[in-house]
Formats: C-alpha cells, sequence, structure tokens
C-alpha cells in the first residue's frame, strides 16, 4: 500500500492507495471516503475472542473493516477520531500501540492486545497495548500533532503517560508519579509518566486526551431532572 496523509499535522487524512486486489483491515467508523471498486466486509479480526479482547481490553472497536481494491486498484481515505496527525510505521518484528492508536494495517500485520503489566494501570493506559506483529506497515493517529524520538542503546527520555502514541519493542519502560509523594503530585498538576529506555524508536502526542477529557467534563454542566 501507499499512504499519503494531508491536513496534517491537526486534521490528517491518510489516503490509502492499494494495488489491484490489494487489502487493508483498519479501525472501525476510519473510513472517510472511498473509490467506487473497493471491497468492504467487517469481521472481528481474528474472531469473536481477539477482537473483544482486543475491544474490552485494547480500546479498539470490536469489528474491524478490511478493504480490498479490485481489478484496476484503489484508494480510501481513513482519520482518526480526535484532531491531530497519521503517521506510518514500518513493522518489522513488533511495535506497541496504546489504546486508540491503530488506525489501519497492511495484511502482513497482525493485530492483537498484550499485557503491559500493572506498571500500565498505573499509567492510565488501562494495562493492555495494542501490539503490532509482523511484516508491513501500521498507521497510527494521535491527539495533536506527533513527534518520533529514536533512543540510543541506554539513552532514556521521560513521557507523562497520557502522551505516549507507540513505541518500538526494544524499548523498556518503568512506571513513577513525577515528584515525590502524592500531595506533590496533585499540586504539580502531573500524574504518572513513563521512564523509556532505548534502542528504538517512540511516538509521542502533543495532547493529552485524559486531559482534554476532563476539562470537557468540568465545564458541561450537570444535568439535572
Amino acid at each position: 500500500m501507499q499512504v499519503d496523509v494531508r491536513h496534517d499535522p491537526s486534521f490528517a487524512v491518510a489516503r490509502v492507495t492499494l494495488a489491484a486486489g490489494e487489502s487493508v483491515r483498519a479501525e472501525s467508523g476510519a473510513m472517510m471516503a472511498m473509490s467506487p471498486d473497493v471491497a468492504i466486509e467487517a469481521k472481528t479480526g481474528g474472531g469473536l475472542l481477539k477482537g473483544l479482547r482486543r475491544s474490552v481490553l485494547g480500546g479498539e472497536s470490536l469489528f474491524v473493516t478490511r478493504f480490498t481494491a479490485g481489478p484496476g486498484g484503489g484508494w480510501i481515505d481513513l482519520a482518526g477520531n480526535l484532531p491531530g496527525d497519521v503517521t506510518t510505521i514500518d513493522v518489522v518484528g513488533a511495535v506497541n500501540l496504546t489504546r486508540g492508536g491503530w488506525l489501519c494495517s497492511s495484511d502482513g500485520v497482525e493485530i492483537d492486545t498484550k499485557w503491559g503489566g500493572f506498571k500500565n494501570l498505573a499509567g492510565s493506559e488501562g494495562g493492555f497495548l495494542i501490539r503490532a506483529e509482523g511484516t508491513g506497515q501500521v498507521l497510527a493517529t494521535c491527539y495533536g500533532a506527533l513527534d518520533r524520538i529514536e533512543l540510543g542503546p541506554g539513552e532514556r527520555v521521560v513521557v507523562d503517560s497520557g502522551h505516549v502514541v507507540a513505541f518500538g519493542d526494544g524499548l523498556t519502560y518503568t512506571t513513577r508519579t513525577v515528584t515525590r509523594g502524592l500531595v506533590q503530585t496533585l499540586k504539580s498538576g502531573e500524574g504518572f509518566v513513563f521512564d523509556f529506555t532505548g534502542p528504538g524508536p517512540l511516538w509521542i502526542q502533543s495532547r493529552n486526551p485524559t486531559e482534554f477529557l476532563a476539562w470537557l467534563t468540568d465545564k458541561l454542566p450537570f444535568s439535572r431532572e
């Protein structure tokens, strides 16, 4: 597949161009437009159990949409739920994505749910990650603009848990509060952070969806009966 991203980084749309008979799998509801000779099929993606695991634990939709180009090829325009960027990640082995980060993947990549450990529970990721494994391409979506950081062996970086989008399988990480003690954490307005150690790539987003939801909830009037 060939990917061309437009309207980035604020309202990115990815046009995925397919050769004759080529297909991709995408998050349910991600399609904005497509050429008329592309066939659509919705499946749970690996069976009902795997689909439920990806939906309930990984934060993605129960169903996965497969787009297959006709004899003359075709294209699909895909967009994420939140205003933000879209990036193409080349997968050779495995890449881990946080909740809501997966948008689309080529046929050579399998999508499943991975237990990230109790350190992910503290990091507000629900304990589970989306694991993209195989050889091919993945489209990742985010809230806001996207930064890619390449960490060398032993190199470290600290990232707020709500800003992580994806990271390579070679990275190791731990979770901690950004300050010492609960009182200092509350005063600073910061929560949990990830300590990543290289080697490998890391993708982070410039906006935090959890913080936006908290701000929006605070501004909305309470319902009255």
